[in-house]
């Protein structure tokens, strides 16, 4: 049975102080270490604990191991006007991802729409991080990123795609409408979170090693056979999504990343589009208000939930966790505090 792990609160500063210490302790610079932290500590802020906190045990012994280079920084490889390739050389994966983010915004600045493909990457942590990152800024963003093989195609008992996170940002008044999700009905990270309160999942999430279908979080991680979003239609879009990523960014495929537990060498894409030259910019605010608020009139099966829009809770998960402390495991914060680097 699952331990039901008990919550504490910790400020914003004191958990990004213990990730910068810990990031300056194993070959990180200083801008690097800072930057990092500030990403770790926003997806726990975020209430995403599972690419937050919970999460950097996992990027410390990778980076210790060799997987993650701290001053490696990506390389120009090919540019076609608004199309660019880039060599990640295996630099930290959150930063890579910010960078080419950026780098995807500023070439639509130049022509409406840019697209950076980025090979030989590490793992991003929370994509909803780089959606949030240019909605914020003004731009659409649309970006993906293969995986490890950690999910069976449809009618396969053995994983051989991607659950290949996918993410659309678009922006809404002074925040973003944010939509960020694997490909299998809940991420690894997600379900390692519920197991680990002792909770089962909403709805069946995969199979148990007997093939039987299941919401039981641990026969699911047993058995590495998760539930593709929309069963076969899921699967095919996971392919989809790995061959345009290997091919648009020149990196490596699904299948050729073989280790699940460094998960590195990745291929990203990012598509950035500015909305500001389009010739109906004026009246796209109201156009978004609008779709919102028929969304929001919608009847909820339980009077108790509000619909809402993707990111909408964010927001006021963020507001509570920044004036209240971050909710996180007090065997994950045990965890980090320990967490010393010999020199």
């Amino acid at each position: 049975m699952a331990i039901i792990e008990q919550s504490i609160r910790i400020s914003y500063d004191k958990l990004k102080s213990e990730f910068f210490r810990i990031l300056s302790s194993i070959g990180f610079p200083e801008a690097k270490a800072e930057k990092c932290a500030e990403i770790f500590t926003m997806n726990s802020v975020d209430g995403v604990n599972s690419h937050g906190i919970n999460r950097f045990p996992r990027f410390v012994k990778n980076t210790l191991e060799g997987f993650v280079k701290p001053e490696a920084v990506p390389s120009l490889v090919h540019s076609l006007g608004s199309l660019e390739q880039w060599n990640g050389n295996l630099a930290p994966g959150p930063l890579n991802a910010t960078f080419a983010t950026e780098r995807a915004m500023e070439l639509a600045s130049e022509t409406g729409i840019g697209m950076v493909g980025l090979a030989n990457t590490n793992h991003w942590m929370r994509g909803g991080t780089y959606g949030w990152q240019a909605a914020k800024k003004g731009f659409v963003l649309i970006c993906w990123t293969n995986t490890c093989p950690n999910m069976p195609a449809w009618g396969a008992t053995d994983p051989r795609i991607g659950n290949n996170p996918f993410v659309i940002a678009v922006p809404y008044g002074d925040e973003a409408i944010v939509f960020d999700f694997a490909l299998s009905q809940y991420s690894y990270g997600k379900m390692e979170a519920l197991k680990n309160e002792g909770n089962k999942l909403p709805y069946p999430g995969g199979f148990n090693k007997q093939g039987k279908i299941t919401n039981d979080p641990q026969e699911i991680l047993e058995s590495w056979r998760v539930l593709p979003i929309g069963y076969w239609k899921g699967a095919g879009l996971s392919l989809l999504l790995d061959i345009l990523a290997t091919i648009l960014s020149g990196g490596l495929a699904t299948h050729q990343i073989h280790s699940c537990s460094s998960e590195y060498s990745v291929s990203q894409i990012f598509i950035a589009i500015d909305i500001k030259m389009l010739k109906n910019f004026p009246v796209i605010d109201n156009s978004i208000n609008q779709i919102i608020e028929d969304l929001h009139k919608s009847n909820p099966e339980d009077n108790s939930v509000k619909i809402r829009y993707p990111g909408e809770n964010v927001l006021k998960t963020r507001k509570e966790n920044l004036e209240n402390g971050i909710p996180v495991s007090k065997d994950a914060w045990e965890k980090l505090t320990r967490i010393r680097i010999n020199s």
